[in-house]
């Protein structure tokens, strides 16, 4: 996976901040160790998350890219 500089940048910098919500903080992890080149299982056992998780993260990301991390409208939903 390529990040192109301000997606790696804009991920760094919500990974960082205190602000920014845990979840979306580890979905920017799961990115940029994507990035890196690192497999899913890999990726899950470094951040201590689940390898389907980080497949499905990095799935979404190549196909809507940052847009992609946000929460979907969940079926049946009211």
């Amino acid at each position: 996976m390529i990040l192109s500089d301000e997606e790696r940048a804009a991920l760094e910098g919500w990974a960082r901040r205190r602000s920014t919500p845990q979840a979306w903080a580890l979905r920017c992890r799961i990115i940029l160790a994507c990035a890196e080149g690192a497999r899913n299982k890999d990726v899950a056992a470094r951040l201590d998350s689940a390898a389907p998780a980080v497949g499905r993260w990095r799935a979404r990301f190549v196909e809507h890219r940052i847009a992609g991390l946000g929460d979907m409208p969940r079926p049946n939903a009211p």
